[in-house]
């Protein structure tokens, strides 16, 4: 599996360790091979994708893969930026930290969902950290904290239960303290955004504020009288939970029959993530519309180098009683709405569920997967989202 070398050596288990990604010429040598070796299933017998991956548009995937994608490009890619290993709760928690120049920059934590990684964030990090070298103010700047969750990425994998979404926000509030943050916010989408709620409603000492770009705010008991957007959040939910829900199905009950599945497989990887970009993100009619193949490549490479399907699936089993209907939050919350998110919440549900909501911003473009979407949209609504909170006496 792709490897993190050590670049000092450790003086503690909680100690935080330097460390660089590489990647042997066994390891792509093998995954091309099977590539090539990939036997491809029968066509799909409509002309949709209610089927899931169509066969001709995997195929094309897969040879650019196999053929031109450049896995130097990948490791050159990771380790412009400074990664670290430190043990928490006894598991190795894999991290991007990138402080700013700027003085007083805002601590931020950064959270993946799935199928993400923290390859999603990597085109924020210099906007984030340095906005004046990209069109920005400095006092917007933020250092920034990007984690792998648990059993994803180069973080460890649990080889016991009970890494819930509750015992990675207690994880992210340790990190946050031992790199010696006493006041930080965080954000996140998706599975991260589920955690960046969890810590929003724990508010552990020093958090001063989150921003989502995943709303959990659904009511608890569904109103029989809608407005037009509330019905069509009603009816985006049913989607997401029967048409577009198959892989969290899949992963909530059986992540190991899926580890199985894709482990040996390199193509069905691909295919597993692949159908999830093509039905949430912002597209005219293919996941190429809204991302860069060479984007979804370096997403589905981490996978497979880390051989993290079954290990990544289990944040499903682990929440599986998970929803939409959020807890109430009384710290101040940011959120901004992606206009193709499924489910796309309306703002009457975000100002019920969200008490002190500081800022609620509408994107112009994009889909559940905002930060590879959009990360221009989404770092210009960060600083917007975040700005209130640095006017706080403490930051000062």
């Amino acid at each position: 599996m792709a490897a993190l070398t050590p670049t000092t050596p450790p003086t503690t288990a909680a100690a935080v360790r330097p460390v660089t990604a590489s990647f042997s010429d066994a390891e792509i040598d093998d995954v091309k091979h099977r590539l090539a070796r990939t036997r491809w299933p029968d066509p799909e017998t409509v002309g949709d994708w209610s089927q899931g991956v169509r066969l001709e548009n995997a195929r094309s995937l897969v040879d650019h893969w196999e053929h031109r994608y450049d896995w130097q490009r990948l490791e050159a890619e990771l380790n412009r930026f400074p990664h670290f290993l430190t043990e928490i709760d006894g598991l190795d928690i894999h991290f991007i930290h990138v402080r700013s120049t700027v003085a007083n920059a805002m601590p931020l934590i950064l959270t993946h969902g799935w199928p993400g990684s923290i390859m999603d964030f990597l085109a924020m990090i210099g906007p984030l950290t340095d906005p004046e070298s990209f069109g920005g103010n400095a006092a917007d700047a933020f250092d920034v904290v990007i984690p792998s969750l648990p059993g994803f990425g180069f973080s460890g994998k649990p080889s016991t239960t009970g890494w819930n979404v509750s015992r990675i926000a207690n994880a992210w509030a340790e990190l946050m303290k031992r790199l010696d943050y006493t006041e930080w916010t965080a954000q996140g989408g998706d599975w991260g955004a589920v955690v960046t709620t969890e810590l929003g409603a724990m508010a552990p000492t020093g958090l001063l504020g989150i921003h989502l770009n995943t709303q959990y705010a659904f009511p608890t008991t569904i109103p029989e009288i809608l407005s037009p957007d509330e019905r069509r959040a009603v009816e985006s939910l049913a989607m997401y939970a029967d048409n577009l829900g198959g892989s969290n199905h899949l992963q909530r009950t059986k992540p190991e029959t899926v580890g199985f599945a894709l482990a040996d497989s390199p193509a069905g990887q691909a295919a597993w993530i692949y159908e999830k970009f093509q039905s949430k993100t912002d597209n005219q009619g293919l996941a190429e519309d809204a991302l860069d193949i060479d984007d979804m490549l370096d997403v589905i490479s981490l996978y497979w180098l880390t051989n993290s399907a079954a290990s990544s699936g289990r944040i499903y089993w682990e929440n599986g009683s998970a929803g939409f209907a959020g807890p109430t939050l009384t710290l101040p919350v940011a959120v901004t709405v992606f206009p193709a998110d499924i489910p796309r919440l309306p703002r009457t549900w975000i100002e019920d569920t969200y008490r002190s909501l500081v800022h609620c911003g509408e994107a112009e473009h994009g889909g559940h997967f905002a930060a590879l979407e959009q990360p221009e949209i989404l770092v210009r609504e960060i600083r917007a989202g975040l700005r209130s909170l640095r006017s706080c006496p403490r930051l000062r």
